[in-house]
């Protein structure tokens, strides 16, 4: 078969046929940044029992006091209060009883109303009087709003002793200004002991300024850092590899604007608009993603092994032998694995197959592989790498150990993809980013899909990419 030139990678500098290639294993996602500690376990948020016995406590007290002693009205009254408890998530710092007031007296009335309905069903000569339901409403209320009171206020005293060690991440000057406000409220329990700015980022204040990935390593680990500030938005996409190392270190990572442009949470720090965000270590989807994957790919084989079959003997009668193409890949943690799919073109030899990019000439190729590449046929054979567990259906696309070493150290946030399987499609791939495009879209599109990743995001780019089968461009 006629040789093909080599066509060299969006971004990455050709390399001379005899030249020796660069070491193939690619960084794992944490060897972006800083080495940080990635066994502690995260940080425990408070427990929700002393809220729980609050509220308890405070039932049984109403119950008794408006209705008298019943085992059966008191059970159903605590049971009815504690179910309506909704515990909010994690917040940056401590609410104040006055914050909580109006949900506390809204949950009190509804769990009366609720008591009173089903005590009136089971016992209609022992209906709760009006007079009665307000009375215990209001002790209820009362009770309620000074227990928990007093659990926020030990809460808040024992952060004041021991408030969380912080990193604020942003612009020097601006994460220098939200370090010292943090500082001037220790009401949030926060402490920043360092602030994280890019070389040659001016703002030195008073907090320490790291600049270097040993400077935060050694930060982290001195302070038990537990807490990270990323101060604008566009920290995520800038420090995206920074913030997950920290999150994966048992950090919590919240994110502020400090102009005034509120986040429709409503949470505050030190008077800034805030949120969570949630970088910490993706599952690898779950057992919920590797169920889809058998259960569709394992459908699929059994469907079009058929038409496998033909493309295979059709191959091998046009083409000659040969007829499945091997290829190392990695896939995630940076483990390397064998790709299959239908062989549509002969390299040179292997060094050309694992250093050429894309195929060039493709004129040149046989009609029928032509065929196969355009309508994506030759991909078919990695719904078995799916099976098998190499891959999944959905995620980052692999690439050969060649481009990974050098994509990792050229585009940031390029190795942080393999923290999920490798997928014969996602949404790069639904965004149109095939073939030769932008290697740094691709990373972001990967890690913007691992990081909001749900079953159903998978099954909504299976569809989207279904539809593009009737319109196919090739691989």
């Amino acid at each position: 078969m006629t040789a093909e030139r080599t066509v060299p990678s969006p971004g990455v500098p050709p390399r001379e046929h005899g030249s020796s290639p660069v070491s193939v294993m690619p960084p794992r996602a944490g060897d972006t940044g800083p080495r940080l500690p990635a066994t502690r376990p995260p940080d425990r948020p408070d427990s929700p029992v002393p809220l729980l016995f609050a509220d308890g406590a405070a039932a049984l007290l109403a119950g008794w006091a408006a209705a008298g002693f019943s085992p059966l009205l008191l059970a159903l009254l605590a049971g009815s209060s504690l179910l309506l408890l909704r515990q909010r998530g994690e917040r940056p710092a401590l609410p104040a009883l006055l914050d909580e007031l109006p949900a506390v007296c809204g949950r009190v009335a509804v769990a009366w109303l609720a008591t009173a309905a089903l005590w009136a069903a089971l016992r209609p000569e022992e209906a709760l009087s009006a007079g009665t339901v307000l009375a215990g409403l209001a002790v209820q209320a009362a009770a309620g709003g000074g227990l928990r009171a007093l659990v926020h206020r030990r809460r808040r005293a024992a952060l004041l002793r021991h408030p969380r060690a912080a990193l604020v991440i942003g612009p020097a000057a601006t994460a220098q200004r939200v370090a010292a406000a943090v500082l001037r409220h220790p009401r949030c329990g926060v402490r920043p002991v360092g602030v994280v700015a890019a070389q040659g980022d001016g703002g030195d204040g008073g907090v320490p300024v790291l600049r270097t990935d040993e400077e935060v390593e050694r930060a982290v680990i001195q302070n038990g850092v537990r807490a990270v500030v990323a101060v604008h938005p566009s920290v995520r996409s800038e420090q995206g590899a920074l913030l997950r190392s920290l999150a994966a270190s048992g950090c919590t990572v919240w994110e502020v604007d400090a102009e005034p442009a509120p986040y429709p949470a409503g949470e505050r720090l030190a008077g800034f608009s805030c949120r969570r965000l949630d970088l910490a270590p993706v599952r690898g989807g779950g057992a919920g993603k590797r169920v889809l994957d058998i259960l569709v790919s394992g459908t699929l084989l059994t469907l079009v092994s058929p038409l496998l079959l033909v493309c295979a003997v059709t191959l091998r009668l046009t083409d000659g032998p040969g007829v499945v193409f091997r290829q190392e890949r990695i896939g995630r943690d940076g483990k390397p694995f064998t790709l299959l799919k239908f062989r549509t073109h002969r390299p040179v030899d292997e060094h050309e197959s694992a250093t050429r990019w894309s195929v060039a000439n493709e004129h040149e190729m046989r009609r029928f592989c032509r065929m196969l590449r355009r309508t994506s046929l030759d991909e078919l054979l990695q719904l078995w790498n799916v099976l098998r567990g190499d891959m999944s259906l959905v995620g980052p696309r692999p690439e050969r150990p060649y481009f990974v070493a050098q994509f990792s150290e050229t585009y940031p946030g390029y190795a942080t993809r393999h923290r999920m399987r490798a997928g014969i499609t996602g949404l790069a791939q639904v965004h149109g980013l095939r073939g030769d495009t932008s290697i740094e879209d691709r990373a972001r599109f990967d890690n913007a899909y691992i990081d909001d990743w749900s079953l159903w995001q998978d099954v909504c780019i299976l569809l989207r990419t279904a539809a593009t089968l009737v319109r196919p461009t090739g691989s």
